[in-house]
């Protein structure tokens, strides 16, 4: 795995947009899995800005969302359909068509899952997949003793993100909130990754999934087994895989 580290803000943002950016620079009809979070915003503010001095084609990208929260309604501002339409595709030109997502209602999530996947190959699989990562090690909703070949399921929110969901929504106590993920073969599947991750509340996980062992309670060290794949972190991110190296060399 490659290791990339930053300075904190705009560096942290930039690096991990170009990396976007090459993807479709180097090929048009590129198939880019995006991921929305608080880490992800600033990046696609960045793309979205690179775009806007220096236009380049990007009609023919085909994006997704890792992930699609479920039982809320659509046009709900924290839905990921919404924030990367909203983040990348209107600023970009990416037309409607282009923008791969199931429906967050459904009587049938595990056939909604079926077609996600099946959409995703149909435009030649996933070039470049961007993955956040959560504090326990989740990515998307694959949280911790997720199966490694679990393939699209309907998984469920962790509990902060379920209360602020379902405040945001008014959402009923019985509502099912969920989440619609991709799962963690699909995730391997992809041609190349790009991990980010920035902030001091990050650093312990990254550092048990880039350095310690693969196991299932930290879903992301995965993707020490994958061939392409790239971290980008801030500093302070890096903290704790730093203190390790620093360490190492005495």
């Amino acid at each position: 795995m490659k290791i990339t580290i930053t300075n904190i803000g705009q560096e942290f943002n930039t690096t991990a947009a170009w990396r976007i950016i090459a993807q479709i620079l180097g090929k048009k009809n590129s198939v880019i899995g995006l991921s929305t979070g608080r880490t992800t915003g600033g990046i696609h503010a960045a793309v979205a800005d690179v775009y806007k001095k220096f236009p380049f084609d990007a009609s023919q990208v085909t994006v997704f969302n890792l992930d699609e929260l479920t039982n809320v309604p659509r046009e709900y501002f924290g839905g990921c359909y919404t924030m990367i339409r909203n983040e990348i595709c209107i600023p970009m030109g990416i037309p409607e068509e282009n923008i791969i997502m199931p429906p967050t209602i459904s009587d049938n999530f595990e056939e909604e899952g079926r077609l996600f996947e099946e959409r995703i190959m149909q435009r030649g699989g996933i070039d470049l997949q961007v993955l956040g990562i959560g504090e326990n090690g989740h990515l998307g909703f694959n949280q911790p003793g997720t199966p490694f070949e679990r393939t699209t399921w309907l998984s469920v929110m962790d509990t902060p993100l379920e209360e602020r969901v379902r405040r945001e929504t008014q959402s009923p106590k019985d509502a099912n909130l969920g989440g619609l993920t991709l799962g963690i073969k699909n995730i391997m599947q992809s041609r190349k990754i790009v991990l980010v991750a920035n902030g001091a509340r990050k650093a312990d996980i990254i550092k048990a999934a880039l350095l310690g062992p693969v196991t299932v309670d930290v879903p992301a060290s995965v993707l020490q087994l994958h061939p392409d794949c790239e971290a980008i972190l801030d500093v302070e991110a890096a903290a704790g895989i730093l203190l390790v190296l620093q360490q190492n060399k005495h």
